[in-house]
């Protein structure tokens, strides 16, 4: 239970055929493939705004270690001067 084999597949896309006829399937495999363009479209839009958002987050991260960094260095010579 659960196997579709070819045959089966046939009739029912015979079924599809009959019952709406080549042109609207036409039209509707265009719409679906728009469709699917679409979605691909908006996920690849999503995921470069998602990796430039992230990328900007690490240079921020990078520059504020080195800032504490700097920072850092030059409270132990304000430190070793006053020894």
């Amino acid at each position: 239970m659960g196997n579709i084999g070819w045959a089966q597949l046939l009739i029912v896309l015979v079924i599809v055929l009959l019952l709406f006829g080549t042109k609207k399937l036409r039209s509707l495999g265009g719409d679906l493939g728009s469709a699917v363009k679409g979605f691909k479209k908006a996920v690849s839009d999503k995921d470069a705004d998602f990796e430039d958002d992230s990328a900007k987050n690490t240079e921020e991260k990078i520059e504020s270690k080195e800032q504490n960094v700097q920072q850092q260095n030059e409270a132990e010579k304000q430190h070793q001067k006053t020894e």
